[in-house]
């Protein structure tokens, strides 16, 4: 049962990666179907990000009080009825309220993952290494996700609603798979005065801030990469351009992928993981850079591709670096605080890329990615300092 489990805890973070990757993977599409621009794109990626803001502030609670398996299953029919939902919406409007209801399944099927994942790979004892595991599922989604729906539409003509019902239908296979399944009876912690208390800790606040300006670049890239490739392959007036562009956006997550379990076969990553996490935002600065003044698509995908394996082990590192200062009864709270917070950047950094694209085009506003990777990689060198007291 204990592999059931896993599995489950596994699927729950590839269905955050779908929730997060989807506006991107059909950016092209839905501008067409919906007859929007790209600040509006923007606008549906801010929508599905308040959303899980405002979700995550007591998802913990809801966890602690409901259990993994309410939460779980919650999160897999929820995500599924909004991505059916938006396949079939007809206005801007009606799509920005899909948005937010995938916002709330994502939350969902985030804090159960990410708070069972250290708890049942590698028995509890490296939470870094486990997270990076885990979350290499993650980047599995980011691939899987822009691809099978670029072939469907693309190659296999399915219509776009009928691509995205696909989808739909996948996940909603896996919430059926985790009513199947049985969880341990363990205590996120999530209680609201061990919450308060743990707002006194700088450890946790670096980790928050951290994770705002990382998932505000990883959600920028993810929302963007195939508006920025489609205008570099000459737009989508260029009948080929928009597909490129998709296989280019799958590239970036296999890149993910790849990162996260090269990383989590490093034994002891807990103990590096700060000073991994410093040379990796170094290395996403400098392809950031490429990707703003690449005049020629190979450069530009290159750059991509060593963004990915960049980013790749950095939520997951910081994630177990944090976990390691603390008991296991406090994974829920801690997560619960630092994702929300995090959550701030995504809500806010995609949309202005897209405010500032009109017009002047995705490629040069993507230097708002590189600033939040320069103040990630300041933050970094505070990331996993030793606490003075004990909570």
């Amino acid at each position: 049962m204990q592999k059931l489990t896993a599995l489950v805890a596994l699927l729950a973070v590839f269905t955050l990666a779908i929730c997060f990757i989807l506006i991107g993977s059909i950016s092209e599409e839905i501008k067409v179907a919906l007859g929007i621009d790209n600040s509006q794109v923007g606008s549906l990626a801010s929508s599905l990000f308040f959303t899980s803001l405002a979700v995550q502030l007591f998802i913990g609670v809801l966890v602690d009080k409901l259990g993994h398996k309410v939460l779980a299953t919650t999160g897999f029919f929820v995500t599924s009825g909004a991505i059916l939902l938006l396949a079939f919406a007809g206005q801007f409007r009606t799509a920005m309220v899909e948005c937010a209801l995938l916002g709330v399944g994502a939350m969902c099927v985030n804090t159960v993952g990410n708070t069972l994942i250290p708890i049942v790979l590698f028995d509890g004892r490296d939470p870094a290494r486990a997270s990076n595991f885990g979350n290499g599922f993650v980047g599995l989604a980011f691939v899987l996700t822009p691809v099978v729906l670029g072939y469907l539409m693309q190659n296999a003509g399915f219509s776009y609603s009928a691509a995205l019902s696909s989808i739909a239908v996948l996940v909603l296979l896996f919430g059926l798979l985790a009513v199947t399944a049985k969880y341990p009876q363990v205590s996120t912690g999530y209680h609201l005065s061990q919450a308060i208390g743990l707002l006194r800790e700088p450890p946790v606040w670096i980790a928050a801030l951290a994770l705002l300006c990382y998932i505000a670049l990883e959600s920028s890239l993810s929302t963007w990469i195939k508006p920025f490739m489609t205008e570099l392959y000459g737009g989508a007036s260029n009948a080929q351009a928009t597909q490129y562009a998709t296989w280019v956006l799958g590239a970036f997550g296999l890149a993910m992928a790849v990162g996260r379990f090269a990383a989590s076969a490093l034994r002891n990553l807990t103990a590096i993981g700060s000073r991994l996490v410093a040379g990796l935002c170094l290395a996403s600065i400098f392809a950031i850079v490429v990707m703003v003044f690449a005049r020629r698509p190979a450069l530009a995908i290159g750059a991509i591709l060593l963004t990915g394996l960049a980013l790749a082990p950095i939520f997951p590192t910081i994630v177990g670096v944090t976990f390691a200062q603390y008991e296991p009864r406090l994974y829920g709270s801690i997560f619960g605080i630092i994702f929300a917070v995090g959550l701030l950047g995504p809500t806010i950094v995609p949309k202005l890329i897209g405010h500032f694209s009109v017009g002047a085009g995705v490629q040069r506003s993507l230097w708002l990615a590189g600033f939040m990777g320069i103040l990630l990689f300041g933050l970094s060198l505070f990331l996993g300092r030793k606490r003075k007291t004990s909570s």
